[in-house]
């Protein structure tokens, strides 16, 4: 009985990954927002002015509209690496373009230069984060539609920390009210304005009923006189000059047919802001808050060293094998190019392997993973390992800062709350994967308190955590043309005369640099591997390059872009079967090519 293991990994276009705000609130004042610049947008340093001028506003607004509560106290903007550098620009250490609360970026399809908050949960919980364009940004004449930035960002950020919601609605714009009159979808209904119709001549008109509906008729907007008395909502329109609150309980309008109401229960956005954690925790300010602090980050080169466990109990369990095979996949499809990578091996003391090296091509890719360990034994000493680490870093730079650590352990290590200090001091982040079920406690607090990723891979014949852990740690810099994907995984117990089979649909937008990577746990010859493209052009294991340093795993890389017969996807079949199999190679081709065909047919 062999296991064999095969993935996919291409480049593809990531949404803004799903992590952890590091915003803090103290004394009303809140602490490390992040924004960060895509790398994909030109430069322009009207974007960066512009950041700072929007909070500083922001802070204000938000210190009156939350009666004199919560301000913005400091904010750390993210440069791209391909902007120029600047003195002032201070080197990125835990923060990152993946987790920032907000994003500066190119429009998307639905939304296009409308600012926007991503909101995945219910009343009441945060959002994602909020998405400004660099035309929002820079282009003025929006002032006149959305009104000022500062007062735009305080919209946004209520829906982002305090999970409130529109006042308006776009798709439902009236309502009949209880005195059966047509009004118009707002908070609070004390805003005046004008039920306005444009012909294509682009004169105006009254609007008109629509009898089947009983309300106007498509086409019929409201317009709000720019002079009002009314004061509320910003969630509503906080472009009005004379809008400087939040709906409350006095002047909230239960009957608008908005999303505040729907998703709230009918309660007001200030209700829910009052029911928030932030507002439990806090108390008015009896002077006006300071200025924000406004801080510049610009992204370098990643550098990151692989801090590898050796001890005894890597042993078992075929993990050092394991180990290997993750590790080279990491260094082969998911360190970008240009980083720099070090390897560090421990068990009771740690051994620098190989200082940085940065990654400029296959060549040296090779090289690194032909220094992966072999052989465990020992015992294990996780401090010592993060401190090698760091030595491998100071070789190079004067500073840890930035840099990142892929701790990978299976041990038991009583003494790792020993180097918490140090390691919360250091500026890196620490990546832990927990291998089994007896890593030590404590590892996952190193990257609790670093902003680092956790996985745990288990033991398992037929799982493939341990690779897929490896797979999950793309720089986060938001440049999507550089990061590696793991498009598909699959592993499966595979007896004499079996094989695994499966398809992969590769979209016609995306497939550079794609990769087959088959693994296998026992016996030094590798299996039977058919893959045939959507093409029928078929690749077989002679056609993999197979690692000769007992690793048990095969690549195969599709050069330029893997495409398929239609113009909307391709769809890649691959089988894997044992030795003692081959014989019924036929049979293993038949299989995968009835399962392609029943994909094709729906």
């Amino acid at each position: 009985m062999a296991l064999n293991r095969w993935f996919l990994f291409l480049v593809f276009p990531l949404l803004h990954g799903v992590t952890g705000t590091m915003v803090k609130l103290k004394d009303g004042g809140f602490e490390d927002i992040v924004v960060a610049i895509n790398p994909g947008l030109p430069e322009d340093q009207r974007i960066v002015d512009n950041i700072k001028a929007t909070v500083e506003e922001a802070s204000i607004y938000l210190f009156h509209a939350t009666k004199q509560r919560f301000y913005f106290k400091s904010v750390k903007v993210i440069i791209p690496l391909t902007w120029t550098s600047k003195p002032e620009y201070k080197r990125v250490t835990i923060e990152s373009y993946e987790k920032a609360d907000v994003i500066v970026a190119d429009p998307f399809l639905k939304y296009g230069d409308d600012p926007y908050t991503l909101q995945y949960g219910g009343c009441g919980e945060k959002g994602r984060y909020i998405h400004f364009t660099s035309n929002f940004l820079t282009n003025d004449s929006f002032h006149d539609v959305y009104g000022s930035r500062g007062r735009v960002f305080v919209h946004e950020w209520s829906h982002l920390r305090w999970g409130v919601f529109d006042e308006y609605n776009n798709d439902a714009p009236f309502y009949i009210t209880g005195k059966s009159k047509i009004s118009a979808t707002r908070c609070s209904d004390e805003i005046t304005g004008e039920y306005v119709f444009q012909e294509k001549t682009g004169k105006t008109r009254k609007c008109k009923v629509d009898l089947q509906t009983r309300l106007y008729e498509t086409g019929c907007y409201f317009v709000p006189e720019k002079k009002q008395s009314a004061t509320a909502s910003i969630m509503y329109m906080q472009s009005l000059p004379s809008v400087t609150q939040f709906c409350d309980k006095s002047n909230h309008n239960t009957e608008a047919t908005n999303l505040q109401n729907k998703l709230c229960n009918y309660r007001s956005t200030w209700e829910v802001i009052m029911g928030s954690a932030d507002f439990a925790s806090s108390s008015p300010l009896t002077a006006p808050p300071p200025a924000p602090t406004i801080s510049f980050l610009q992204t370098r080169d990643r550098v990151v060293c692989l801090v590898l466990d050796v001890s005894g109990s890597m042993g078992g369990y075929d993990r050092i094998n394991r180990l290997r095979q993750a590790s080279e996949i990491f260094l082969y499809q998911i360190i970008e190019t240009g980083s720099w990578v070090g390897i560090v091996t421990f068990n009771g003391a740690a051994t620098i392997v190989t200082n940085l090296q940065q990654i400029v091509s296959d060549i040296t890719r090779k090289s690194l993973s032909d220094l992966l360990p072999t052989t465990a034994g020992g015992l294990t000493s996780i401090c010592s390992g993060v401190r090698a680490g760091f030595q491998v870093f100071k070789e190079k730079y004067t500073s840890t800062e930035g840099c990142e650590i892929v701790l990978l352990t299976d041990g038991e290590d009583s003494t790792i709350s020993s180097c918490f200090s140090e390691v919360e001091k250091s500026g890196s982040k620490i990546h832990t994967i927990a291998l089994g079920l007896d890593a030590a406690k404590d590892l996952e607090t190193l990257a609790v308190i670093t902003g680092g990723l956790k996985f745990l891979a288990t033991d398992k014949l037929d799982s493939n955590t341990l690779i897929e852990a490896f797979t999950g740690m793309s720089s986060g810099n938001g440049n999507i043309s550089q990061q590696s994907i793991q498009l598909e995984s699959k592993s499966q117990s595979v007896g004499i005369s079996q094989w695994m089979d499966g398809v992969v649909s590769i979209d016609k937008s995306v497939g550079n640099d794609t990769f087959f990577v088959v693994t296998w746990s026992l016996g030094s010859v590798p299996p039977i591997i058919i893959l045939t493209d959507p093409r029928g052009k078929r690749y077989l294991e002679t056609d993999f390059v197979i690692d000769n340093t007992n690793v048990r795993l095969a690549r195969l890389k599709i050069d330029g872009t893997a495409e398929g017969r239609s113009a909307n996807k391709g769809l890649y079949c691959c089988s894997s079967g044992s030795l003692s199999g081959k014989k019924n190679s036929t049979s293993g081709e038949k299989q995968c090519s009835l399962k392609e065909d029943f994909l094709r047919s729906i």
